[in-house]
């Protein structure tokens, strides 16, 4: 769907092969299906990195936007544009590159002595404000760094290329099997640093291990959809209502919704205001903002009783 006249007998027509105008043709195969499908990519990367990256700080406010880990892959992919604007193939390297060190900066901060789950949300929000800093000094610097640079820092994946999707879509794949993988870790560290340990579970390289294919995850949607916020916080959520609390139900479950939520949600930003779109950034922070808040409300509620 979108708001050119093509629709789904258009698309029957090209899946059986029967005669199609090649208007609709180029609208269904360069448009419509590469932004389909990095929705998809972005949503279930972002959902599964929010998973993991609850589980392993046992931090139900904690997700990629929220900590740093997306503005950190942001940081590195502008400033590779701005560095070897030539080499667009070190977009997903770059973001990778500056997703693992934002999460490995928050592993140190969640590893100091005492650190509790709000000094971890703070710090997170704090390396957010740096690495922004930086994101708008590079565009400063050198406003051609980035083309849609306005829209890589709200998030959206209107004008994806396929020919784009293929280094993000292989790291989001290894991403996922990772942690997959390491759900039973996940599963371990839920249970305390002290339970974990006597299971024989080595606390810190599992933390570490974990962040670092959340940083995977993340720095692949990054480099797909730019700053795409708060899927990775609502998603997780929701599944945990719905399928329990099992790590690997729910990294595969966030995955799947993430998905079809982004996808969702990118449906409604380009056709709810056609001929005009909306970023589908704009739309998830309306939905991840009021849920932040009330996550935040609630944890205080349980915290005064």
């Amino acid at each position: 769907m979108g708001p050119s006249d093509v629709n789904a007998s258009d698309l029957f027509a090209l899946l059986c092969g029967a005669p199609l105008d090649e208007g609709a043709r180029n609208i269904l195969v360069n448009v419509r299906l590469p932004r389909v499908a990095a929705a998809a990519l972005a949503g279930c990367a972002l959902a599964a990195a929010g998973a993991v990256i609850q589980g392993v700080l046992n931090n139900p406010l904690a997700s990629p936007n929220v900590i740093g880990v997306n503005a950190g892959a942001g940081l590195a992919v502008l400033a590779s544009a701005a560095l070897f604007p030539a080499a667009a193939m070190l977009t997903p390297v770059a973001a990778f590159m500056g997703a693992l060190a934002a999460a490995t900066a928050v592993f140190l901060i969640s590893a100091g002595s005492g650190a509790s789950k709000l000094a971890v949300i703070l710090a997170g929000m704090a390396l957010t404000a740096i690495f922004g800093a930086g994101m708008n000094a590079v565009l400063i610097v050198d406003p051609d760094a980035y083309v849609g640079s306005s829209g890589f820092l709200v998030g959206g994946v209107a004008g994806t290329r396929i020919d784009a999707l293929g280094a993000p879509a292989a790291g989001i794949a290894a991403g996922l099997a990772a942690s997959l993988l390491l759900a039973r870790r996940l599963d371990i560290l839920s249970l305390g640093d002290a339970a974990a340990h006597a299971l024989g579970v080595g606390v810190a390289q599992s933390r570490f291990a974990c962040l670092s294919v959340a940083a995977l995850l993340a720095g692949s949607a990054v480099s797909i959809a730019g700053l795409l916020g708060f899927v990775g916080l609502v998603v997780p959520h929701l599944v945990r209502y719905f399928f329990g609390h099992s790590s690997r139900v729910v990294i595969a479950a966030s995955a799947l919704a993430g998905a079809s939520l982004v996808v969702a949600c990118d449906l409604v930003a380009r056709v709810a205001f056609a001929p005009y779109e909306v970023p589908v950034g704009i739309l998830m922070a309306l939905l991840g903002g009021p849920f932040f808040i009330y996550l935040v409300l609630k944890a205080k509620g349980a915290s005064n009783e």
